[in-house]
């Protein structure tokens, strides 16, 4: 794969213990890391750190970020939109690969309440060493794209 790309953490309090986890994990693995909050477990809103998150991964096309909140969902939804993110939110490891492969999804969502360790490490493995198809699937993200220049505004 060559060298890692800068990932992106970022979590609301339901997601911190997930976001924790995950962070060790990837230390463990050399991977660059930014870490967006929230840094405790006082009740904080899962659109401000979706939001930091996301303008963050958008500032270079080799960033990619993992968020989580209790379900994953709000957080989701918050970072998508953002022009230019593409946030899967996942729960097994074959949403993971399809989500690079046919998505080319730039932010990983899980959910924090509960979550499993070793399937996390799993989404987080297969996610991080996935590649985007393209064909077919470059043509749906174009469409994508201009859905977000039509009514998100031009990506920055």
């Amino acid at each position: 794969m060559g060298k890692n790309p800068l990932i992106i953490l970022g979590a609301d309090h339901a997601g911190f213990k997930i976001k924790e986890f995950i962070k060790r994990e990837l230390l463990k693995k050399n991977y660059p890391l930014q870490d967006v909050g929230t840094f405790s477990l006082k009740r904080v809103d899962y659109p401000d750190y979706a939001e930091k998150l996301a303008l963050e991964v958008r500032k270079n096309k080799q960033r990619k970020g993992i968020l989580a909140c209790g379900t994953g969902i709000g957080a989701s939804i918050a970072a998508n939109k953002i022009a230019g993110i593409r946030a899967a939110l996942v729960s097994n490891s074959r949403d993971a690969r399809l989500s690079i492969e046919h998505n080319n999804a730039n932010v990983l969502v899980l959910g924090g309440r509960p979550f499993n360790k070793e399937e996390t490490k799993r989404i987080i493995r297969i996610w991080l060493n996935s590649s985007f198809q393209g064909g077919r699937h470059q043509r749906r993200l174009k469409k994508i794209s201009n859905l977000e220049k039509k009514y998100l505004g031009a990506v920055k």
